[in-house]
């Protein structure tokens, strides 16, 4: 086989662990296939010091590559699957899930190894509302500041002092060999992950019948079902990274399970609703529906409200300065 697959990605170390573990599965499965990266900075990445939401959210680390992949320049795209909104181009579809690693959160003090081992005021970074919103709820006596950056930039900050303490993911962490770096993997009935936490997909043309038919050996069925059930749930709600929502679909004694989580970011108000059902569409919509009976749409309205009114005082003071 003389056939090149070229597989497009981000240009950070976790990015391009998780393409060439994707490209050594296919070198596998097809020996001959030439495997080769194809990699990327996207505008989620030139923008490191400004909070997501206020620059059009995680699906600013996919745009680039789906470009790539519509261009002809790339065949496939390797993406970590929280960073994937629920729509995206016409043509493009995601029909290959890898077994999920890890999903849980992962606790890294820089003194002291547990969260609740935190003395009061102590700083503790991460850039994602989802977490903001539940450890205001846990330790409201914690000053909880945005962290942005690539997994080694975040690790460099908390080692320089800047923080006492970070929030980041499991699956990232031991992806990149660096799990002992993990003070405390915290339990999910702690910290809820984000939907599609510790899972990468592997996305491509929905008409490319030759490039679908190579990657079809790599999908996880029992991952992939999962993800259909927590990304279902996101869709339904019109979730992005400006709403701290979390979900995690298991598989577990024959049955699939999903428990989900809407917040405030500053955590006084969270509604959890979970459900079972063995159609993954259906359990993600009836899990969607349990939180809107609670109040999700107070929620995702009075959040809508505050990202628009502060990109407006961004727009004004940008015309001010």
């Amino acid at each position: 086989m003389s056939d090149i697959l070229r597989i497009a990605t981000r240009r950070s170390a976790l990015a391009l662990r998780q393409s060439e573990m994707v490209a050594e599965k296919l070198r596998s499965f097809h020996p001959g296939l030439c495997v080769e990266l194809f990699p990327m900075t996207t505008k989620g990445d030139r923008f490191l010091d400004t909070p997501l939401a206020q620059i059009g959210g995680k699906g600013l680390f996919v745009k680039e590559l789906e470009n790539a992949m519509l261009s002809g320049d790339a065949d496939i795209a390797v993406h970590s699957m929280k960073d994937v909104p629920a729509e995206m181009p016409e043509g493009l579809h995601i029909p290959v899930v890898l077994a999920r690693e890890d999903p849980r959160d992962a606790f890294i003090g820089r003194q002291v190894n547990r969260l609740d081992a935190l003395g009061a005021g102590a700083r503790i970074g991460t850039s994602s509302l989802r977490r903001r919103c539940q450890l205001a709820a846990l330790r409201p006596d914690l000053e909880i500041s945005d962290l942005r950056g690539n997994v080694d930039t975040r690790l460099r900050k908390l080692d320089d002092g800047e923080f006492d303490a970070i929030i980041l993911a499991c699956a990232g962490l031991n992806r990149l060999g660096l799990s002992g770096r993990i003070s405390e993997p915290l339990d999910v009935e702690t910290m809820l992950p984000a939907i599609g936490q510790g899972a990468v997909g592997v996305q491509a043309r929905a008409a490319d019948s030759k490039i679908l038919e190579l990657i079809a050996p790599l999908d996880d069925g029992r991952t992939h079902r999962c993800l259909i059930a927590e990304r279902t749930l996101g869709k339904k709600l019109g979730a992005s990274c400006t709403v701290p929502l979390a979900g995690l679909a298991r598989l577990e004694n024959g049955g699939l399970s999903l428990n989900a989580l809407l917040g405030t970011p500053d955590g006084k108000r969270i509604l959890k609703a979970g459900g079972s059902n063995d159609d993954p569409v259906r359990l993600g919509g009836q899990v969607a529906d349990s939180l809107f009976a609670q109040g999700a749409q107070e929620i995702l309205k009075a959040l809508e409200d505050d990202l628009g009114h502060n990109l407006r005082n961004e727009l004004e003071d940008d015309t001010h300065a």
